[in-house]
């Protein structure tokens, strides 16, 4: 497949300059776990515009529209501040808005269609170039903006790519950003449907700044491991109703979510594939959005990380010989211990003891992680050309188990990329209980 030929860089930042109580945004635990990883990256693919719009004003109206998005979003215009306390040999972080600004490329895959994207069984390696900074993990947020942007021009279409800092922002705000962009790109100026709100009064005032041994800021990447491959599975609205009724019928509930019914579909599947042993112990990581858990809740555009992660551990014998509703309702339970009393409960175990979540602690054992969410808003990120075709992730934090989903195209549809080892993608596809709720 072709290569990726970059034609600009420009440095794009906020015009308003924040107030001095703003300039600087403490960091709590929920944020500062994510030090040691890699960004968010998420991207969009469109159709290119059909009226007869040169490239170079597409590129300087999303320039401009993104100007105008960070002075609302101005943090992430800024760069994460440091101070080291020698008395003690720790570290604090914190989010220093200094208007340093954001990189925006504008690169060109050439001779590179949507069908190369689309159509082939395994997402291509190339969409990994679609990204800005890649292998640039957070903690390089001291020296290296905290958001990035790429605009990648295919032949017939365009890829916005960003790569945003994931100790200053979770899934929920990055979705907010992209979504607020492409609105003000659509010419709703300032004025967008929801405001972020970077207000950080709801913590205790005793947990800030919280100071980080420097002991446990062991700075590497992912262990090297055996080579993945990625696909995305498309699951329609009614696929999901039905496993979420078979679920909860094999269990006598009513309270097993269609995502816990599909999330336990997925997990049965790969494990079945993953050809383990009875005995073998397996875990399905899942990050839980905290804001509406709290008492009294966070505002949904509360800007940054508030995620709360559940292990739910099985052995492969249980997980396979029991039922669809037995393992989903082990997810279920799992997903209804995360509330307030545990979030305090993190942050004061957390400042106490900081231990940041560590690329090698992920990929322990036979890991599913869960990124991302149905729940965000995809394709509704219209810039003013049309709705997104698809949506890829970048290969931040990718290894053999780790699995992004997305709303689907279609109403009530979801899609799961996943990224796991060939010969495991490949046993799934003849899995036939697992393939007979996925669609092509």
């Amino acid at each position: 497949m072709g290569e990726i030929r970059f034609i600009s860089t420009a440095t794009v930042a906020q015009k308003r300059k924040p107030s001095e109580s703003t300039q600087r945004i403490d960091l709590n635990p929920w944020e500062l776990r994510f030090v040691l990883l890699a960004p968010t990256q998420r991207g969009l693919l469109f159709r290119k515009p059909t009226q007869d719009q040169q490239m170079t004003n597409i590129i300087h109206h999303l320039k401009t529209s993104l100007e105008r998005t960070l002075d609302l979003f101005y943090p992430l215009a800024g760069r994460l501040g440091t101070t080291v306390n020698g008395d003690d040999d720790t570290i604090c972080f914190f989010i220093e808005c200094n208007g340093a600004g954001v990189p925006f490329i504008h690169a060109s895959a050439d001779g590179v269609t949507v069908g190369d994207i689309l159509d082939p069984v395994y997402v291509p390696r190339i969409v990994y170039s679609f990204f800005p900074l890649n292998d640039t993990p957070n903690y390089h947020g001291i020296s290296e903006p905290l958001l990035a942007v790429q605009v990648t021009e295919l032949a017939d279409g365009i890829f916005i790519g960003c790569n945003m800092n994931h100790v200053v922002a979770d899934g929920t705000s990055f979705w907010h950003f992209f979504n607020s962009w492409s609105e003000i790109s659509r010419g709703s100026d300032i004025n967008i449907s929801q405001s972020p709100v970077f207000e950080r009064g709801f913590v205790p005032a005793a947990n800030f700044p919280v100071r980080i041994p420097q002991s446990e800021l062991v700075f590497g990447g992912f262990p090297s491991s055996s080579p993945t491959q990625e696909r995305v599975f498309h699951f329609t609205k009614e696929k999901i109703a039905a496993l979420k009724a078979k679920a909860n019928a094999e269990k006598g509930t009513n309270q097993i979510s269609s995502l816990q019914a599909l999330l336990a579909h997925l997990w049965r599947s790969v494990t079945r594939n993953r050809r383990l042993r009875e005995d073998e112990e397996t875990v399905h990581a899942i990050p839980v959005g905290m804001r509406p858990r709290i008492d009294p809740p966070l505002p949904q555009q509360y800007f940054g990380a508030v995620i709360q992660g559940g292990r739910v551990k099985m052995k492969a014998g249980e997980l396979l010989e029991l039922s669809l509703g037995h393992t989903a309702w082990q997810i279920n339970q799992i997903i209804s211990t995360l509330n307030h009393v545990s979030a305090i409960n993190l942050f004061e175990s957390w400042a106490k003891n900081p231990k940041p979540i560590s690329p090698v602690i992920l990929t322990i054992g036979n890991v599913l992680m869960l990124s991302s969410s149905p729940r965000f808003n995809v394709y509704g990120t219209d810039f003013g050309w049309g709705r997104p075709v698809a949506v890829r992730s970048g290969g931040g934090n990718k290894f053999d188990g780790m699995i992004t989903i997305f709303e689907g195209s279609e109403e009530g549809s979801i899609d799961i990329e996943a990224c796991l080892s060939p010969a495991t993608l490949e046993s799934m596809v003849d899995d036939a209980e697992f393939m007979d709720v996925v669609s092509i």
